[in-house]
């Protein structure tokens, strides 16, 4: 039988050994907390806030830029104030007097496909065309002309002004129509739009990934 002391020494020696290995992992882990800690505040990093702030910042010149399309006259003559489209660079009244109608089409025979055809008709100040030329219907008639970038935003935002239930729609109708791919066509005698299709879809696209921030004018 193992002698009372002998048992008290192995019981202490235990101890001092259980004691020494909490030390060591205890010094060992404190270095690594500290730095865990200066890698999440360290001077690198940067505040969410901030970082919402230029992103959302970001969205709004990127519907600036879209902007300058919604107003060319190419864009926003199909999308006046009234019921009666506008033409040319000037953003005169259509000549024939057409209207609208509830399904943009124009109403009794004077309908938009009278002059508009399939294609873009070749010579100076000829109508433009596409096999399904119209303006906005009656029930979303998306009016442009006279809008803020601050209140075209807005209304872009509204599914009652657009008709869209969903951004992923405003994309595609930007991206795929042709009535909009219509307007980035050089036509002779009218003036471009300022930039191309390709980079008009991306900076939509911009507008709404980062945010779809509202300008502040």
């Amino acid at each position: 039988m193992e002698p009372t002391s002998t048992k008290n020494k192995i019981t202490a020696r235990t101890f001092i050994y259980v004691l020494l290995a909490i030390g060591f992992i205890t010094a060992v882990a404190q270095p690594f907390q500290k730095k865990q800690t200066v890698k999440k505040v360290g001077a690198t990093s940067k505040p969410e806030s901030a970082t919402n702030s230029k992103t959302l910042e970001e969205s709004k010149q990127a519907f600036l830029k879209a902007y300058t399309v919604f107003m060319s006259p190419r864009c926003m003559n199909c999308h006046p104030t009234g019921d009666v489209p506008l033409q040319g660079d000037d953003s005169h009244l259509h000549a024939q007097g057409v209207q609208r109608g509830p399904e943009g089409k124009g109403i009794f025979a004077l309908k938009c496909k009278n002059c508009h055809q399939d294609a873009n008709l070749a010579g100076a100040n000829m109508p433009p065309g596409t096999p399904d030329w119209s303006m906005p219907p009656m029930k979303h008639r998306m009016v442009f002309q006279g809008m803020s970038p601050k209140q075209l935003a807005l209304h872009f935002k509204d599914n009652n002004f657009t008709g869209f239930k969903t951004f992923n729609q405003m994309i595609h109708h930007v991206e795929t129509e042709p009535l909009v791919i219509n307007s980035f066509i050089p036509l002779e005698g009218r003036s471009k739009i300022p930039m191309s299709h390709e980079e008009f879809v991306k900076v939509v696209k911009e507008w709404i990934a980062k945010g779809a921030a509202v300008p502040d004018k």
